[in-house]
């Protein structure tokens, strides 16, 4: 699955406009077909152990997953937004010192090699912020965690070996950043494929050997899980990266050469030390609001409601998962790139007096609307059929009795909410690669008060007006649409600052596609839900779909 096209790991210069986007557009492509296959075999796993493990060992394993994420989140995602802006270092690099002097070198001495360096010795700081948190959150989870978590089987154990298994997933963060940095995507994805599948193959034998042992293992079949995909990931980076090496690139933490003033300790760019440090504040905001609501739904809201919550945001977050996330990771990519090569053009400011700078501006420009709207025709069909048919999908997937339950109507509200995440993660995608430091400290601002807005919204809706698990759906749609706003303002007034006009009606579906949306949903919200109609809904649903798509 590895990508052989990407087999010469550096060669000095810069790749053209078109070059990038193509391997942006195969990149995307196999992160895709990764998130697929590794969506679809959690979830077979997960239907699989439905079947041997209780609700509450499920929900210790999420804590625990949780508690991993949350290191890996807060110790590596803000290095890993930085790296993928290039161009920051490229001017400062550019100065070199000398026998105590200071002097300008030709840029193009600035090799594709230097900068890999650079990216691989700033992916180190990610183990040494990582490590210290690993063991605070640890100690924090068992010390916080509830009578029935601390009594439960093999618990201790089970948080060790998470713990050990996000030190050993830090340490493949080298190999991650040099393969991102060159764009060995297929590299990646034939990593985490193989390592996601090791993880289920590892969880699903011991929980299935533990239950003919009549052993109780509590959460440790999911810890050596994620072991294993701990340490399969690092095996084949580590075996596909090391012999595609050159002599003058390295894994290490190793000082860049030349010298100079714009590097610390001779190791790690300035520029995107500072881009990190900036990112960092935002990425907590980000992270409290992506498991705020699952702190306000554990503490205003009834189990049936955190549960009915929790079966929604699991199965209408697999086509965010899935789809989105990928493409979001590809554009900051993509993004990062063109923006960086506009900036090499010219030294001005603006793009508008220079032809070049102007055409990779025009090509980031139409590549956004290209995926904007090919979300809207998603975001589309989603809205139009998704309300009627997730109800009858739930009662196929998981069973009749969620069918009186809280989980169909809250899974309906989910499919308005979808859109959402899907626009705003391309937006803050073009954020992340054309903001400056002084730009992300305005968002990192801006989102002290969207965090504040959802809060209260999510107090009104749950506390107040007892809305339950669909109250909290809405609180997360008005804190997304907020975001989506502020990068929308951002995007449009940068690109209007460079001489590109980005106006809504450019990215909106066809007349014919919304048209065709609104019969189908009326149509769909009058039938009935007996077994003939919901065959005739799905089939309708699915043929919306297609010819949405080809009125694209």
């Amino acid at each position: 699955m590895t990508d052989r096209s990407d087999s010469k790991l550096g060669d000095g210069r810069d790749k053209p406009a078109q070059s990038v986007l193509s391997r942006t557009t195969k990149g995307a492509t196999y992160l895709i077909l990764v998130q697929v296959a590794s969506r679809a075999l959690t979830f077979l796993v997960n239907q699989i152990l439905l079947r041997f493990l209780s609700p509450e060992l499920l929900g210790i394993s999420t804590q625990l997953e949780l508690y991993s994420t949350s290191v890996l989140f807060f110790a590596r995602e803000s290095l890993r937004v930085a790296l993928q802006r290039e161009h920051l270092e490229d001017a400062e690099a550019a100065l070199v010192e000398e026998d105590g002097k200071k002097h300008q070198i030709d840029p193009k001495f600035i090799t594709q090699d230097r900068k890999a360096q650079g990216v691989v010795n700033l992916s180190y700081l990610a183990i040494a912020l990582g490590l210290p948190l690993a063991f605070i959150f640890a100690s924090l989870y068992i010390r916080n965690a509830d009578t029935s978590v601390v009594t439960t089987p093999y618990i201790r154990p089970s948080l060790n070996i998470y713990l050990l298994a996000t030190i050993l997933e830090l340490c493949s963060e080298p190999c991650f950043a040099f393969a991102q940095q060159q764009m060995l995507y297929g590299m990646r994805a034939s990593a985490e494929t193989l390592a996601t599948f090791s993880r289920c193959l590892l969880t699903c034998g011991t929980v299935v050997w533990a239950s003919k042992a009549d052993f109780a293992v509590g959460a440790l079949p999911f810890a050596i899980g994620q072991l294993g995909y701990a340490v399969i990931l690092n095996i084949v980076y580590l075996t596909q990266l090391t012999p595609g090496i050159d002599r003058k690139q390295s894994l290490f933490l190793t000082p860049i050469a030349p010298s100079s003033p714009s590097l610390l300790l001779d190791r790690f760019p300035l520029s995107r030390l500072n881009l990190a440090f900036n990112i960092y504040a935002q990425s907590i905001f980000k992270h409290i609001l992506t498991i705020g609501d699952s702190l306000l739904v554990a503490a205003f809201t009834s189990l049936q409601s955190q549960g009915a919550y929790t079966l929604a945001a699991n199965y209408g977050g697999l086509v965010a998962r899935m789809l989105f996330q990928p493409v979001e990771e590809s554009t900051r990519t993509l993004l990062g790139r063109l923006l960086h090569q506009s900036a090499k053009a010219t030294d001005n400011t603006h793009a508008i007096s220079n032809p070049e700078r102007r055409e990779q501006v025009d090509q980031a420009a139409n590549y956004l609307r290209l995926m904007l709207r090919f979300y809207s025709i998603i975001s589309t069909v989603i809205v139009a059929v998704g309300p009627s048919l997730a109800p009858l999908l739930l009662r196929f997937i998981a069973g009749s009795r969620w069918s009186d339950s809280e989980a169909p109507s809250v899974l309906s509200a989910y499919c308005y909410y979808i859109p959402l995440l899907a626009i705003n993660g391309i937006l803050e995608a073009f954020v992340s690669a054309a903001a400056s430091p002084a730009d992300l400290r305005v968002q990192s601002a801006w989102m002290v008060a969207f965090s504040a807005a959802f809060a209260v919204t999510g107090f009104l809706v749950l506390k107040v007006w007892d809305q339950g698990a669909q109250g909290l759906v809405f609180a997360n749609a008005v804190n997304m649409t907020c975001r989506i706003i502020w990068s929308w303002h951002f995007t449009a007034g940068h690109l209007r600052d460079r001489g590109v006009a980005f106006r809504a009606w450019d990215v909106v579906p066809n007349f014919p596609v919304i048209i065709i949306a609104i019969g189908t949903s009326w149509y769909l919200s009058s039938i009935g839900h007996n077994s003939h109609e919901s065959v005739r809904a799905l089939a309708i649903g699915a043929a919306i779909a297609g010819s949405s798509v080809l009125l694209m």
